[in-house]
């Protein structure tokens, strides 16, 4: 018998990367005990006050600094000064 002719294959089309984003990270299994449950609660709360009080500190600071003299406005106004005289 004869065979029919051969069918073309298809252009094949460009691979694109699977991960389309960021890796997913390693999952952290929750504790079932409940002291450790307890212990894990607290932690949480008590690293989430300290995070805020320190971010509220360098806020505090950081807005000081510009009140300070030798900032950039400063500089500006004794160069306008200069070019003036």
């Amino acid at each position: 018998m004869v065979q029919g002719t051969l069918k073309k294959k298809s252009a094949a089309t460009p691979k694109r990367p699977n991960a389309l984003g960021p890796k997913k990270g390693s999952r952290q299994i929750a504790p079932k005990k409940l002291s450790l449950i307890k212990q894990q609660k607290m932690t949480k709360k008590l690293t989430a006050g300290l995070v805020t009080k320190t971010e509220r500190n360098l806020a505090q600071k950081a807005g000081h600094l510009e009140l300070l003299a030798g900032g950039k406005k400063d500089k500006s106004k004794e160069s306008a000064n200069k070019g003036g005289k």
